[in-house]
């Protein structure tokens, strides 16, 4: 290895040599080069470098050609004035102009021979071959597709370079059609084939346009909906070019001019029209089920200016309503192509803003009829919802006639999901939001205790909405609300929390515990409940700790004596949550720390019970250690250490500087 190394330093002496003449680099700062040059060798010729090795070596390098070139760039006035100097430096070029090229291009073959299927390191290799303008990208890109042939990204790239740079549009179409070949159910490949004959088109068309034989391009003009109506509403005051040469002396000459201009327009309009219609039907063949390449050909067909572009444009939108009319997404896209909220307001009045919302309503109404589903409903609502919001804006406090109705209309889809079974917990979530927010609470109220009483008893959702519901009214006056009243309201969580897992009534159980915090014989029943729950579930502590919860809310309530009872209690059922003993060793500790006697002991008897569970978490032990350094003496803080390093399987995970 070190010969191999060595042998790659001496072919360097002629660049380093070059570079201490034309005074570009110093001996100290060339001594450096060799330096850092030697040392990522000897990282390459590692049994297994890395690829990172790789890509600092050839940062480095960069890093010094740059600063070769800007150094010499620098020189070129010292230079200028020597004559002799001037003639010597046009007749040829150093070998330090080409050398640091070379090694990194090298480096880069190294790199990619060792880890071939990395795509993006092969990108990077052709980058800087394009960059640098090397003869060897062609080379290179045989190479890559030979290796990744089925990736339609190396062949768009080949196609691109051989287009853009050469001008060669047979040899891209060859390449874009050798790739189809390999990757014809690419999406991006049919596509960029179809920009690219698109683009060839509109170079010609621009061609002619500019040698006087045509006008025009075959990309749409972007104008407004407010001009284009605007300039039909004064036509009259445009007079085109031909009308004036009606009065011309010459008219049936120019007549004749001006039909064969035509009629090489229509020829190439022609052309295009054929070439994205067959790229369209063969990629329809290729990916029957590809609901999204159809809507990007309609993008593109929306950006081009082409005689037939209107047919075309049904054509697609037939064929996709064909294919994928039992799809929500269908039916939720074609709505949306109707209506376009992000350019409604810049771009439309608001005579053609409503228009466009009714045309987009109306797919949402063929949709409902023809393929009725919950998703389809969410989808119809989720556009309603933002109608409104865009015509309400910020003043939320009053609806005008046109958001009325719509609102309007949202709750009656609502009630028709309801009445025909589509409704899931999401819609009737939504269903008993929107009536909260339009202040109709008892339509609220009555919706959500027919559905938790009815389809969704186990909804989590629905039945907090209920459970607030009832909350807010009874606590707008909590002194005369009768027992009554609050056993109900009991009743009413109870079931709901025995029904759902802890996880589920997280909210549920927090707004509970509030609500009832300051009713003791309510809020005991809940204690009562919650232990039920904790032996059901095992004292889960996934995401949610309902007894470190209610040991906190009791702490905060009636003291520091209530909560170690309470404590105590949920410790002592079956295997309690980590995080329990956590909050209950931080309530602890913080007494201890301002000089409770009694709290260091109960630390060390929370950490002992909960080091019999979880013997094993490392951070527990050290967290344990850590507080009797602190608080305890050496000998305890020992005893700690040599007791987590006898338990831990994994001793490693334990750092030798905190144990």
């Amino acid at each position: 290895m070190a010969d191999v190394v060595q042998y790659r330093m001496e072919r360097m002496l002629p660049e380093l040599d070059d570079l201490e003449k034309e005074e570009l680099f110093t001996r100290r700062e060339l001594a450096e080069i060799v330096k850092q040059r030697r040392n990522f060798e000897f990282r390459l010729k590692r049994p297994s470098p890395l690829k990172e090795d790789y890509l600092a070596y050839i940062d480095y390098e960069t890093k010094v050609d740059k600063l070769r070139r800007l150094r010499k760039k620098a020189k070129l006035p010292e230079w200028e004035d020597n004559e002799e100097t001037k003639k010597k430096k046009r007749k040829r070029k150093s070998v330090s102009d080409f050398a640091g090229v070379r090694r990194i291009l090298d480096v880069y073959r190294l790199a990619v021979t060792r880890f071939t299927g990395d795509l993006e390191l092969w990108f990077r290799y052709l980058d800087f071959c394009k960059e640098r303008r090397n003869g060897r990208i062609k080379e290179v890109l045989n190479k890559v597709i030979g290796f990744h042939s089925k990736q339609p990204s190396v062949w768009i790239y080949k196609a691109a370079w051989e287009f853009d740079n050469f001008s060669n549009v047979e040899a891209a179409r060859n390449t874009m059609l050798q790739g189809l070949r390999f990757c014809k159910n690419s999406e991006d490949l049919w596509l960029e084939y179809l920009r690219m004959e698109l683009t060839f088109l509109n170079k010609l068309k621009a061609r002619k346009v500019a040698l006087g034989e045509d006008e025009g391009s075959l990309v749409r003009d972007k104008i407004s909906a407010d001009e284009q109506q605007w300039k039909s509403e004064n036509k009259d005051l445009y007079m085109p070019l031909h009308e004036e040469r009606e009065n011309d002396e010459n008219n049936e000459g120019s007549d004749i001019e001006e039909s064969k201009s035509r009629k090489k327009v229509d020829k190439l309009q022609e052309v295009g029209f054929g070439v994205i219609k067959t790229i369209y039907s063969e990629a329809v063949k290729a990916l029957p089920s590809s609901f999204t390449l159809r809507k990007r050909f309609l993008e593109i067909l929306k950006s081009i200016n082409l005689a037939k572009s209107g047919e075309m444009r049904e054509e697609v939108l037939s064929d996709m309503k064909r294919d994928f009319s039992t799809e929500p997404e269908y039916w939720d896209w074609l709505a949306k192509f109707e209506y376009n909220p992000a350019s409604t307001q810049e771009e439309m009045g608001e005579e053609i803003t409503f228009s466009c919302m009714g045309k987009a309503i109306q797919v949402y109404e063929d949709a409902i009829q023809v393929l009725p589903s919950a998703k389809m409903f969410k989808h119809y609502a989720k556009f309603l919802m933002g109608a409104v919001a865009l015509l309400v804006g910020d003043n939320e406090t009053s609806l005008d006639n046109q958001s009325a109705s719509y609102v309007s209309r949202l709750l009656g889809l609502y009630q028709k999901a309801d009445t025909i079974g589509c409704t899931d917990e999401e819609l009737a979530y939504e269903h008993i939001s929107l009536y909260l927010q339009l202040g109709r609470v008892d339509e609220a109220w009555k919706l959500a205790h027919n559905l938790c009483c009815g389809k969704f008893p186990n909804s989590a959702k629905v039945r907090v909405l209920w459970a607030s519901i009832e909350m807010k009214h009874s606590t707008r006056d909590l002194i005369s609300s009768s027992k009554d009243k609050l056993l109900s309201i009991f009743e009413l969580v109870k079931d709901g929390l025995t029904r759902l897992s802890i996880s589920e009534a997280e909210s549920l159980w927090v707004m509970a515990l509030k609500f009832f915090a300051s009713q003791k014989h309510y809020f005991d029943m809940l204690v009562e409940v919650a232990v039920t729950s904790l032996i059901k579930y095992r004292g889960s502590d996934e995401g949610f700790s309902l007894s470190s919860i209610i040991v906190n809310f009791v702490l905060q309530k009636d003291g520091i004596a209530h909560a170690r009872v309470m404590y105590k209690r949920f410790t002592a059922l079956p295997r309690p949550g980590l995080v329990l003993y956590r909050t209950c060793i931080e309530l602890e500790t913080n007494l201890a720390s301002n000089g409770d006697k009694t709290g260091l002991e109960n630390a060390r008897k929370l950490y002992v019970s909960a080091l019999q569970t979880y013997d094993q978490d490392s951070s527990l032990w050290r967290d344990y250690w850590l507080m009797e350094t602190k608080m305890g003496t050496s000998k305890t803080a020992s005893d700690v250490s040599w007791r987590a390093r006898k338990t831990l399987k994994d001793s490693s995970a334990l750092s030798l500087a905190d144990l």
